[in-house]
């Protein structure tokens, strides 16, 4: 057993090291900032909600709130995204849809964060107010039109369907691929 704990660890830090040598590829400081991240991202064009929720995504890595993401924090969001527990992508999601910070979720917020999603992955099916109805019909329990923090991990746990559009629309493996692999390649179409 202790080699195989021995070779799992190997495993891992090659794996961090991996992570560190392509993060401090693309930002040789050490820090990203939410300019460098929206140049990353290839935001120019982007709608208004596109760029909040980029805004928002930010501010929820920057832990410390220091104005930067850096390696332990993009390593602890990359980790969250990856492998977290469901308990800590439901608080994450909870944090990223909280814009004014109040602990509660309106709908305003939560289909403020959907449209953003949906104008930067381009898929709007469905639509954004059919997402945010399906969620407060199932999970606002009280009808007081907001979420606490218990209300949404309660009622997305208890609902599958819930979990799956939650997982599907806040799966962010292409943000974290963008950072790590660079700004997006052209891709040429086939002649």
């Amino acid at each position: 057993m202790g080699a195989y704990e021995s070779n799992l660890d190997d495993i891992l830090a090659e794996d961090m090291h991996h992570w560190y040598n392509k993060f401090m590829k693309e930002s040789p400081s050490g820090l990203i900032t939410l300019f460098e991240l929206k140049t990353m991202l290839e935001m120019q064009g982007m709608t208004e909600e596109a760029s909040s929720y980029v805004d928002q995504v930010f501010f929820t890595f920057d832990m410390d709130g220091d104005g930067y993401i850096d390696f332990v924090e993009y390593i602890a969001a990359v980790s969250l995204m990856l492998k977290g527990e469901i308990n800590q992508k439901l608080k994450w999601y909870f944090k990223l849809f909280d814009q004014d910070g109040n602990g509660k979720i309106d709908q305003d917020e939560m289909g403020t964060i959907f449209k953003a999603i949906q104008d930067i992955t381009r898929c709007y099916d469905p639509p954004t107010e059919e997402i945010v109805t399906l969620i407060y019909e199932k999970v606002d329990i009280n009808n007081e039109g907001e979420l606490t923090l218990e209300e949404f991990i309660e009622g997305a746990r208890d609902h599958q369907d819930i979990m799956e559009m939650l997982g599907k629309m806040m799966d962010l493996t292409n943000v974290l691929e963008i950072i790590v692999n660079g700004q997006k390649k052209q891709v040429k179409s086939p002649e």
